[in-house]
């Protein structure tokens, strides 16, 4: 099937999954509280979490084993976390209920989209995207999250001095993160070797990455720093 040239192309497949009853009762009780209703203002973070502290934003957390766990650990930070299947955004909901952990938002809603409309220029300290789908296929590359016009959009979101870290146990797309970012003249990578870093202790063990793992991939991290300057000068 050929994508709508009026449509965007989106980086993910909304499946249908089965929710709990535990989830489900999570969604209906939790999230008026840790949900971010779709909407076209742009997000008042002090207000939203109601403390003024670093913001960073998760993409695509699954289950949310790792967004509440950095989270618990990083508890001067705010969380924003975006997944569009619900019983993954239920998962998390009832984690964070039962670790009491009071610093954490939800997005269930396509992140491009979010980032474009709620998010305010400079006001992130940091976008997290771990183990996205690899979209293995050459002729699905172009669903890949990781592309220039979403690099160009973070570099614009995410302040001078924030990080831009990625993870994935897929070669081929480690390979397309490193080019994609090192055309992008308002990142600096952090690498002392030029190209991937190790991972850093922070960072949680995902159950993907553990099946990429199991199946002998070797998972990549990339960090990269953005520097001062307009975003307007990248090359990407």
């Amino acid at each position: 099937m050929t994508e709508s040239p009026h449509r965007p192309i989106r980086s993910f497949v909304l499946r249908k999954g089965r929710l709990t009853s535990a989830q489900s009762r999570a969604l209906d009780e939790l999230w008026p509280h840790f949900g971010i209703e779709p909407s076209e203002t742009v997000i008042d973070f002090d207000r939203l979490f109601s403390r003024k502290s670093d913001v960073i934003v998760e993409i695509g957390f699954g289950n949310g084993e790792s967004t509440w766990q950095m989270a618990r650990q990083e508890a001067h930070k705010n969380f924003i976390g975006i997944e569009v299947h619900k019983p993954g955004v239920g998962q998390l909901l009832m984690a964070l209920e039962n670790h009491d952990i009071g610093n954490v938002r939800i997005v269930r809603e396509d992140a491009v989209s979010f980032l474009q409309h709620r998010v305010a220029k400079s006001s992130l300290q940091g976008v997290r995207i771990y183990f996205p789908d690899p979209w293995p296929k050459k002729r699905h590359h172009k669903r890949r999250i990781v592309q220039k016009d979403f690099v160009r959009l973070l570099a614009e979101l995410i302040a001078p001095g924030g990080i831009l870290h990625l993870a994935t146990d897929w070669q081929p797309y480690a390979d397309h993160m490193l080019e994609v970012l090192g055309q992008c003249t308002n990142f600096n990578n952090l690498s002392v070797t030029g190209d991937y870093c190790e991972r850093p202790p922070w960072r949680v063990h995902t159950k993907y990455e553990h099946r990429g793992t199991r199946l002998g991939h070797k998972v990549r991290d990339l960090q990269f720093q953005r520097v001062d300057g307009d975003s307007d000068k990248s090359t990407v």
